[in-house]
């Protein structure tokens, strides 16, 4: 089972390779545009000074069979002994020059090439200069594909540069959790005792204290029993998540629990309690056994405490009703109350750690419940939650169970009369 922590640590690496890739990624394309625009810029200067060399000189000093240069007299083209490309000379160009006396630079695709020209003016007659940038294009096309592998190697390289460093990066943070989860099963571990003495003995006292009829510190002697219990309450929440959070090989592996039975003896422990609050407690359970993997203790905290908010938030002749069914292979259990309730725009946010309703007299909203959706997302469950004020709430806990069940026709049912 992938621990939370754990998934943490791979997120993290995975963000620092991911950023540094993209980092080195951005440096190697503004270099390569760099590069490509500094060469195209230094080509494009030099046919500029070869065109106007070659219409003040009357010659390129090019290659023979990319330069070509014509002169017009008004009504004659002259050409070189080297062949010009078809649809050259430019003829309107050579026109418009000698009407005009301005020179015209301009540029013509075709062939697979680009042709740059220049035309003018040079005493009474018009020259044109025609430079074929054919080699300077397969430069350009060389350059672009020699950059092409060169930033996909290095961006390999990048990420894989990246994920490293953020392994030994996160090592820190790794181990900095693991020792954070061990001193907290430790600490609470040793704690339960203390506790559990503190508690026993002053039931102990607040028993003797009844029984002599000395009454005058009940009351501070019940705030104690119960502040006693909560924090033995907490201790167990800290121990139940340093054990979900532990790795694998630090877990012993769990046997099937079987849900039926251990919702039947949950909601039976709570069937005295529901009768004194005058509470129908109603249980719809399959005959058979319905089988989930997962650690028992855990997964009977979530049904003790969901039962137990029902329970503190319904009044005196309200309903609850847990339900268990199987649906595909999946184990559902349902836990509805007519109580309180709860505003259903904090059903998200419902589980989050230390979060409040509107009121503080609202459903406990803190540690709890949040360790409820830890428990049943560690066994690969979902828990959703649904209200109304006043209306009562719903919660509905969804696991996969380890084997398809049989439902049986009957139900197991417990009620209490109100």
């Amino acid at each position: 089972m992938e621990t939370a922590e754990r998934a943490i640590v791979r997120r993290t690496r995975l963000r620092i390779g991911l950023l540094v890739g993209l980092t080195i990624g951005a440096l190697l394309l503004l270099a390569g545009g760099i590069s490509y625009a500094v060469l195209v810029h230094g080509q494009q200067a030099q046919i500029q000074r070869e065109l106007a060399w070659g219409t003040a000189h009357g010659t390129i000093a090019g290659p023979p069979a990319c330069s070509w240069i014509f002169q017009y007299d008004g009504t004659t083209v002259h050409t070189g002994t080297n062949p010009p490309p078809p649809g050259f000379p430019l003829r309107d160009a050579l026109d418009t020059v000698a009407r005009t006396r301005t020179t015209e630079i301009t540029t013509v695709a075709g062939d697979g090439t680009t042709y740059h020209v220049r035309t003018e003016a040079r005493g009474d007659t018009v020259v044109q200069a025609v430079f074929d940038a054919r080699f300077q294009l397969s430069d350009r096309r060389h350059l672009l594909l020699a950059f092409s592998l060169a930033a996909a190697v290095g961006l390999l390289a990048a990420m894989l540069t990246g994920v490293l460093v953020g392994r030994r990066a996160v090592a820190p943070l790794a181990e900095a959790l693991t020792r954070q989860r061990r001193f907290v099963a430790d600490a609470s571990h040793e704690l339960r005792t203390p506790i559990a003495q503190v508690h026993t003995r002053a039931q102990l006292i607040a028993r003797r204290a009844r029984d002599d009829g000395a009454a005058a510190n009940l009351d501070d002697l019940e705030r104690l029993i119960g502040t006693t219990r909560r924090l033995g309450e907490i201790v167990d929440d800290l121990l139940l998540s340093a054990r979900l959070a532990a790795a694998p090989a630090d877990r012993t592996p769990d046997p099937p629990v079987d849900l039926t039975s251990l919702i039947g003896t949950t909601v039976a422990a709570e069937t005295e309690r529901a009768a004194e609050r005058q509470v129908t407690l109603t249980l719809d359970t399959p005959g058979d056994a319905l089988r989930v993997r997962g650690v028992e203790s855990a997964l009977r905290r979530v049904v003790g405490e969901l039962l137990a908010n029902a329970l503190a938030h319904t009044p005196a002749g309200g309903r609850i009703t847990v339900t268990l069914r199987a649906v595909d292979s999946r184990a559902e259990f349902v836990i509805a109350d007519t109580g309180e309730g709860f505003d259903q725009a904090d059903a998200r946010r419902i589980f989050d750690r230390f979060h409040r309703g509107a009121g503080a007299g609202d459903r406990r909203f803190g540690l709890g419940l949040a360790l409820l959706q830890e428990v049943v997302t560690s066994h690969h469950g979902t828990i959703e939650a649904e209200g109304h004020p006043g209306r009562g709430a719903r919660f509905t806990v969804r696991l996969p169970t380890t084997r398809s069940p049989v439902t049986a026709g009957r139900a197991a049912r417990v009620r209490n009369p109100s």
